[in-house]
């Protein structure tokens, strides 16, 4: 069985087990988080639970958007996803999900998109090897020969070039969920997350786990 929530990055800080360990973990904040729609096979081809988590302007709000969030009787979301495999029985619409639904010790997958780094060269960004650094060797931080002269004669695609870097969708796996605050919806996940501070993240059940 597949759970499923949306959230917000708070940050990291720490967090002390019984035996006194100091655990790492980033701060997920799900205040909101609502059921919009449910999605059968018979009618959508799929089965898939739609959620969506906070609150777009109303001068921003699209008629489509005011109308698909009315079925469900709450405001236009800023954040919709869907997650397939998880029961359509146990979800109702408009239903409010909590971090209650998870379980300390529970293995989940969390996406997000990551900060951006912009511009950066071939070094910093695949991590190449410079070249020599002194006076006379007029080759420091190039990147050197691109093209296969012998065969192609072109650059070859793929290549590890400068260019933009960060502002991705990226998955964090099996990561654990250290604690549980249902009072004031939050979950401790060990380990970083993508994306900085107040960033949109989904957090699931690990696929790991459900192999």
């Amino acid at each position: 069985m597949t759970k499923a929530i949306l959230g917000r990055k708070i940050g990291m800080t720490q967090w002390f087990s019984p035996e006194g360990k100091a655990i790492p973990v980033t701060v997920v904040q799900s205040s909101g988080c609502v059921v919009l729609q449910k999605k059968d096979a018979a009618r959508d081809g799929y089965e898939a639970v739609q959620l969506g988590l906070g609150e777009i302007r109303p001068q921003r709000a699209v008629r489509a958007a005011i109308g698909h969030a009315k079925r469900a009787e709450v405001a236009p979301p800023r954040y919709i996803r869907e997650f397939r495999h998880v029961p359509l029985a146990d979800v109702d619409v408009g239903q409010t999900i909590a971090v209650d639904a998870f379980d300390v010790g529970d293995r989940v997958d969390v996406t997000a998109q990551s900060k951006g780094r912009g511009t950066l060269g071939a070094i910093q960004r695949w991590n190449m090897s410079r070249g020599p650094m002194s006076h006379g060797s007029k080759y420091h931080r190039g990147q050197g020969s691109l093209a296969i002269h012998r065969d192609a004669n072109r650059v070859p695609k793929g290549k590890h070039m400068a260019g933009r870097t960060g502002n991705a969708r990226v998955t964090m796996q099996n990561l654990e969920v250290v604690h549980v605050d249902a009072a004031r919806n939050v979950l401790f996940i060990k380990g970083s997350i993508p994306g900085p501070e107040r960033a949109f993240v989904q957090v699931r059940t690990s696929k790991k786990q459900q192999a």
